[in-house]
């Protein structure tokens, strides 16, 4: 991989890494389903008016954007909100690739192999790990169900990826953000009110608009689309990997800028995790690689 992609595989992953934390800020700020409102609609206009349609049909623009942007932020940044700590999340919702495997084994009929199983099964337990004697870190149940539940979001985002074919990632991530904002607004009219709507908007800080503009801006347009021409120059089985270093940056970050200290329990879960996401994407290749050693010798 030329250096120019390897930096820019290293700026998706710390953007997206970061990513968490910066929710959290805003979150803080601002309510969660108006935040989401503000991030896709920043996403969307006016870059929708320079950035030409996907051509395919509607039904795969309107998918993405009611799984990938609108029901996997829906939930993140509701967990977020009622205390899922933002450095467990950006591990937890790295679920989305066992997710995206079953899915696509129901959906699509593709072959779940043994390795994916595995994977699985040490996420599961990995996960249960997690909110198991937390010290000064504490998981919230409810948080921690949004989490796999905007996990699962993602994953389905996905697999209508995968259906739509070749499509240029920015114009989806662009045309796919017109649908959220609407939604996100209503969600946040009958659940946070009117007057807090108004009273968020009448009165925005300087953190508040920086956390607009790195959602919408850094972490939407440039990361996806950066992440995009990383997938079509290589190999997927080069570039994927990567995605693993982005829980490892967003757990960093939690732990340096919002001092979210984890017990034993948690960090050895979030390693098993790991491992059954390594196993996942690697498993099968490791596999045959031994097989190959043990022919030769």
């Amino acid at each position: 991989m030329p250096l120019k992609d390897v930096l820019a595989a290293l700026v998706v992953i710390v953007v997206w890494g970061a990513n968490f934390v910066v929710i959290k800020f805003g979150v803080d700020e601002v309510p969660p389903m108006l935040l989401g409102a503000l991030r896709f609609f920043f996403v969307a206009f006016p870059a929708l008016f320079f950035v030409p349609r996907p051509r395919i049909p509607w039904r795969y623009v309107a998918g993405y954007g009611a799984t990938i942007c609108l029901g996997q932020f829906v939930f993140l940044f509701l967990a977020i909100y009622l205390g899922m700590p933002a450095g467990l999340a950006s591990l937890v919702l790295q679920a989305q690739a066992f997710f995206t495997v079953a899915i696509a084994a129901l959906v699509l009929h593709e072959a779940v192999r043994a390795n994916h199983v595995l994977g699985i099964g040490l996420a599961i337990v990995g996960l249960v790990m997690l909110d198991m004697g937390a010290e000064s870190t504490a998981v919230p149940w409810v948080g921690f169900v949004l989490t796999l539940l905007a996990a699962l979001s993602w994953a389905a985002g996905n697999i209508v990826l995968k259906c739509a074919g070749q499509v240029r990632m920015l114009s989806m991530v662009v045309w796919g953000a017109l649908l959220p904002p609407i939604p996100f607004l209503l969600l946040s009219a009958v659940f946070e009110g009117p007057d807090r709507i108004a009273a968020s908007l009448l009165h925005l800080s300087w953190q508040t608009v920086a956390v607009v503009v790195y959602l919408s801006g850094i972490a939407t347009l440039i990361g996806y689309v950066l992440w995009g021409r990383l997938l079509a120059r290589h190999p997927v089985a080069r570039v994927a990997p990567l995605s693993l270093l982005i829980p490892v940056v967003g757990l960093l970050c939690a732990d340096w800028v919002l001092d979210e200290k984890l017990g034993m329990w948690q960090w050895l879960g979030g390693a098993v995790v790991l491992i059954g996401l390594a196993v996942n994407l690697f498993g099968a290749r490791w596999w045959a690689a031994l097989r190959h050693g043990a022919q030769q010798t």
